[in-house]
């Protein structure tokens, strides 16, 4: 092993209130950042003593190239510095947390993990609702809507286990994933859409399978969002009636 290593630091859905008391400690000892577009950009206030490189990866973006931020990271490692890659939501879900942990490890270069709140219990958590009641489903499903390959991913099976599901990068595809899950779902499946979860920017809406393409352009919903799905999520109308967070509701 180095005499340096490399932390893997999730950064939560946004605000920073939301970053684990590890993280912040983190991110104080931290000697190169390398942060994601993702992650709140006042998050750098928080390691001080910091040299902050931005490797920014969206969607439809221009993006720092995969290979290059691995490459980055064993570099600064092997000169014995404390490298924390920021990335937001949780780090170990969707974020290309695989593939850096097995180059650094391959590289022998210790990697440590900080885990954090991803979008979709933060989407979740705005809507005011359990992905898991007990009333509706047996569990979640997270999955992505980007496929490495292009390729999607088989939303009829995913719509029969009758599982909630938190769809990720979807916003592009929204059209087709609904008209896929119609397939197997009644048209009335209750449906939401949280833009920047977790976030002083936080947008919702609450609607129907039949209706989630249409309703989503019309309040202007794009990525990043989170696209839920499932009887589960029809406890948000409740949580609204009962004086719960505002969010936009179609008829």
């Amino acid at each position: 092993m180095t005499s340096g290593k490399v932390t893997l630091l999730s950064a939560g859905p946004g605000d920073l209130d939301l970053l684990t008391i590890r993280a912040a400690k983190t991110l104080a000892a931290a000697d190169i950042l390398l942060v994601d577009d993702l992650a709140n950009a006042d998050i750098v206030t928080l390691a001080p003593k910091a040299r902050v490189i931005r490797v920014g990866k969206r969607g439809g973006c221009k993006s720092t190239p995969q290979a290059f931020i691995e490459r980055l990271m064993q570099r600064y490692a092997r000169k014995g510095l404390h490298v924390v890659r920021v990335k937001g939501g949780d780090a170990l879900l969707f974020g290309r947390a695989g593939e850096e942990i097995a180059a650094l490890r391959g590289a022998g270069i210790e990697v440590d993990i900080v885990n954090g709140v991803s979008s979709g219990f933060a989407a979740a958590a705005g809507l005011g609702i359990s992905l898991t009641h007990r009333d509706h489903c047996q569990g979640v499903t997270f999955v992505t809507a980007h496929m490495r390959d292009h390729s999607e991913p088989d939303w009829r099976a995913l719509a029969a286990t009758g599982m909630t599901l938190a769809i990720y990068m979807g916003m592009s595809r929204i059209g087709g994933i609904a008209q896929s899950l119609l397939d197997v779902l009644p048209a009335t499946t209750p449906a939401a859409v949280v833009q920047h979860a977790g976030s002083h920017e936080e947008k919702r809406l609450v609607t129907t399978l039949a209706r989630l393409a249409d309703d989503a352009a019309a309040a202007g919903l794009g990525s990043p969002a989170v696209i839920l799905v499932g009887a589960a999520i029809g406890e948000a109308a409740a949580f609204a009636a009962h004086g719960g967070r505002s969010f936009a509701h179609a008829a």
